[in-house]
């Protein structure tokens, strides 16, 4: 069965028109959406889509539809909601709240444009929400009122998105499972995320809360430094990097930061799991207590005043960048 790519102006389960495409990752595409609805209802959504060379194959539908389910039933303020799913010539499409701000990986290339650190006490108080998020869905009850825990196993900063009220919400447990088995399936799905997968889990291990926060301290530890903990020329380099899990303190590269926050991150890190947070709550709790220490505000306000700046020097870059590729055809 072909299905045709999705195109701007398109109206899906005639209500909801597709906007601009807002990101492609390995296994979907997210478009930038308007609901319609009766008498000149409108808002703006997100839609997200498997790519259209995965429609073909049922277990990754299958798991679409199953996380479209799970995700329904996360109800948080620090994630990213479902509202529908759906289904059209091209296939299944999940509806989502979208959130108008930036993601926390433009976030921190606009203080890296400036070259600058993105202050330590923002990103302490975006970490304490993405601790939020990652907490409610580790103690998920399901609909029978069993313990029901949904691992991220994606957390990055492409995955955290800051909207312009200050507010802090954790995206793309969507298709969380489905890596699993894309691993062994297409493994040229989960490139990019290496560098955030925690020791045990290059090693095939089961995902745990311990895992995901890992991966957040991974996060926090790139926020604080301005640079990418893990790297390497390619996919491999960095699997082998991320495995050793040699991680330099992040003093080495700031000395702003209090202790309590860098032990914070280097615990998160631990290469044992069992030397980490017990759970994203007890660490959440930690970094809490750090910012009562301290006078500066981190309030929304506070917060949605640095991501309006951060998407105006965002904007900033792109239109230099399509300037200049303008300038290379025209010559």
């Amino acid at each position: 069965m072909h299905h045709t790519p999705d195109a701007k102006g398109e109206l899906l389960a005639d209500r909801y028109e597709l906007v601009e495409l807002a990101g492609q990752g390995g296994m979907a595409t997210v478009w930038r959406a308007v609901q319609h609805g009766a008498a000149g209802f409108s808002r703006p959504v997100g839609i997200k889509r498997l790519r259209p060379e995965l429609m073909g194959q049922r277990e990754f539908v299958s798991m679409f539809i199953e996380e479209a389910r799970v995700c329904a039933e996360l109800v948080h303020p620090n994630v990213v909601q479902v509202y529908d799913f759906g289904y059209d010539a091209g296939g299944y499409f999940l509806v989502m709240e979208w959130v108008e701000g930036v993601s926390l990986a433009h976030y921190l290339e606009s203080y890296l444009r400036k070259q600058e650190f993105a202050p330590w006490t923002l990103v302490t108080a975006i970490g304490i929400e993405a601790l939020r998020a990652l907490s409610a869905a580790h103690v998920r009850i399901d609909r029978n009122g069993d313990p029901a825990p949904v691992y991220h196993r994606d957390v990055s900063p492409a995955n955290i998105l800051l909207g312009l009220y200050g507010i802090v919400k954790l995206s793309d447990f969507g298709l969380a499972r489905a890596m699993d088995r894309a691993r062994t399936t297409a493994p040229d799905i989960v490139k990019g995320k290496v560098g955030y997968l925690a020791p045990e889990m290059l090693e095939s291990a089961h995902p745990t809360p311990q895992s995901d926060i890992y991966a957040l301290g991974v996060v926090l530890w790139q926020a604080l430094a301005g640079r990418r903990l893990f790297v390497g020329d390619n996919d491999i380099d960095i699997f082998l990097e991320a495995r050793r899990a040699d991680i330099p303190p992040v003093v080495e590269f700031r000395n702003d930061l209090p202790q309590e926050l860098t032990a914070t991150v280097e615990r998160a890190l631990a290469r044992d799991p069992d030397d980490r947070f017990r759970s994203a709550r007890q660490m959440g709790r930690v970094l809490a207590n750090l910012l009562r220490t301290v006078s500066v505000p981190t309030d929304a306000k506070v917060l949605a005043q640095s991501v309006a700046a951060a998407r105006v020097e965002m904007a900033f870059a792109r239109s230099q960048q399509a300037e200049e590729s303008h300038g290379v055809h025209t010559e």
